[in-house]
């Protein structure tokens, strides 16, 4: 079973590095329908396999000058708070508690599709947030720092609950809120925000005793040398493949979990 879960986290290291999406809309998912694990546990695991993978990236962003601080502590305001208010609500339902597992399975597969919805038209988005919404500047000026906030708490009670949200849905709404910023310091941004998040989030899931260390360990086992390969040949395919590609794959396995 072990060797099952390396080889989970190299396929899904290796999607990641390919499309720079993809590792807790993949794994969680995986873990859950594929293996069997208990939906707690599977979002409690992956959200601190999430916060060690995406550690590098923000060392690179950071040294690229690609991290915009201020932005990522906007965002840290609103996910921080939420995401511990989140893991207490989670207690008092208890773990054991089959409206527990219903809530985050429900929650995730709404999640999936919704990240899969902003694969699919994430070139229009940007395109909106640059021509449309760029009309309510004085608006947005005057009220960025709320709207960022309350972005961050949403993001941290869906990452939370579910493990899926800061990679595309966070940068759906970085790029509506800030069309002018270019999208690479989005990116940094929305890492180095995740590391955090998910940070916070996973050891409050280490708290409520849904953290496997032993699952951790062989899916960074896989994991690391798959993010590398595909990385690497991730320039070699087409994104108008890839995207739909993940896109439709997350539908499916939402609908899944929902029905």
């Amino acid at each position: 079973m072990e060797w099952g879960y390396t080889l989970s986290g190299l396929l899904v290291g290796f999607i990641v590095g390919l499309t720079g999406v993809g590792g807790g809309s993949l794994m969680t998912p995986l873990l859950i329908l594929g293996f069997s694990i208990s939906p707690a546990t599977a979002v409690g695991t992956d959200l601190l396999y999430a916060s060690l993978t995406k550690a590098g990236g923000v060392w690179v962003h950071g040294r690229r000058g690609t991290v915009d601080w201020k932005l990522v502590k906007r965002l840290s305001i609103g996910s921080l708070p939420a995401a511990l208010l989140t893991v207490l609500g989670l207690n008092a339902l208890g773990v054991e508690n089959q409206i527990f597992s219903d809530l985050i399975t429900g929650t995730l597969g709404i999640a999936l599709i919704l990240t899969a919805l902003a694969l699919f038209f994430r070139n229009q988005l940007a395109h909106l947030g640059k021509s449309r919404f760029s009309s309510l500047a004085a608006w947005r000026d005057q009220n960025i720092v709320t709207a960022t906030i309350t972005t961050g708490a949403v993001l941290g009670i869906l990452v939370t609950m579910t493990s899926v949200g800061a990679g595309a849905l966070g940068m759906v709404a970085l790029i509506t809120l800030y069309p002018r910023t270019p999208t690479i310091n989005l990116i940094g941004s929305d890492i180095a925000h995740a590391v955090p998040l998910t940070l916070i989030a996973g050891m409050g899931h280490v708290y409520l005793g849904t953290v496997d260390f032993g699952l951790l360990g062989s899916l960074l086992l896989g994991s690391l040398p798959g993010i590398y390969i595909g990385s690497h040949i991730g320039g070699r395919i087409p994104e108008r493949i890839l995207r739909p590609a993940l896109a439709t794959i997350l539908v499916i396995i939402g609908g899944r979990l929902i029905w």
